[in-house]
């Protein structure tokens, strides 16, 4: 199943940081996923780009191919666990085989104190940024266990995970509970293989973020100021860090939450 077509001559095969591996990425239209997408692609992986936006996974399957990589994409909604089983099984359909996937697709609610979040908001960023990985990683588990054999899973948390996040209480509950996720998962497929970690990204130049900085002016500005670097990330930069983690350098790390944020949880 290794003999999947792939049209993928951006790098040397025996060199690439994910050669010969087929990866699943979440949230792959626009940000970090699609940073992610790119990187992976670049670094001698066939991906499988998924997300809720056709055009936006459209574009960047597109760019992945002019570059020489090899990409196809599934639309895909983590709030519904069987398009998130379909569009792993995509994956399986056009490579043969899955190895390596990263769970970066979140959402937001209205900044705020926990008291003024609806209950409809909470409803929702549970669906997608908890519910939405924990089924992602079900079905991947269960690919790569019937595949590769053995494989690494990335799940994208937040820095905002690990400390109070009076700003975004529910956004903040959520990762944590990401985090736990994780480590349950590296404990549980370890023996088998399968790795699990997680990253938390600090500051880092999203439209989420971006969005986040319309509503409440200057806030860009206020976290770079108390975060040692004095600098927020780009989204290549986050994906740099899933990418280690996914690759066999970082064949004995598992169960960790990795923050890539500048030094702010030093401060």
């Amino acid at each position: 199943m290794d003999n999947a077509q792939t049209n993928d001559t951006s790098v040397p095969a025996a060199t690439g940081l994910l050669a010969g591996k087929v990866a699943f990425i979440t949230g792959a239209g626009r940000g970090i996923g699609a940073a992610a997408a790119r990187l992976f692609a670049r670094e001698g992986a066939r991906v499988l780009l998924a997300a809720r936006t056709e055009d936006q996974l459209k574009a960047v399957t597109e760019e992945i191919r002019a570059a020489g990589g090899a990409a196809g994409y599934a639309v895909c909604d983590l709030a519904d666990a069987a398009s998130v089983r379909a569009a792993v099984d995509r994956a399986v359909d056009l490579y043969g085989r899955l190895d390596i996937a990263f769970n970066n697709a979140a959402t937001n609610v209205p900044p705020g104190p926990m008291d003024q979040v609806t209950e409809a908001d909470l409803d929702h960023i549970y669906t997608v940024n908890l519910r939405g990985p924990w089924a992602a990683m079900a079905a991947q588990v269960a690919a790569i266990r019937s595949t590769a054999g053995t494989g690494a899973i990335v799940n994208n948390s937040s820095v905002g995970s690990l400390s109070g996040n009076p700003a975004l209480p529910a956004y903040g509950a959520m990762k944590r509970a990401v985090n736990s996720l994780t480590e349950s998962a590296a404990v549980t497929y370890g023996p088998e293989g399968i790795r699990v970690n997680a990253i938390a990204p600090g500051t880092t130049l999203t439209e989420m973020m971006r969005a986040w900085d319309d509503r409440s002016p200057g806030i860009i500005d206020r976290l770079n100021a108390h975060t040692p670097l004095r600098r927020a990330a780009g989204p290549d930069e986050i994906a740099q860090a899933a990418a280690w983690l996914l690759s066999d350098r970082a064949s004995y790390v598992t169960g960790t939450v990795l923050p890539v944020d500048g030094g702010m949880q030093a401060v």
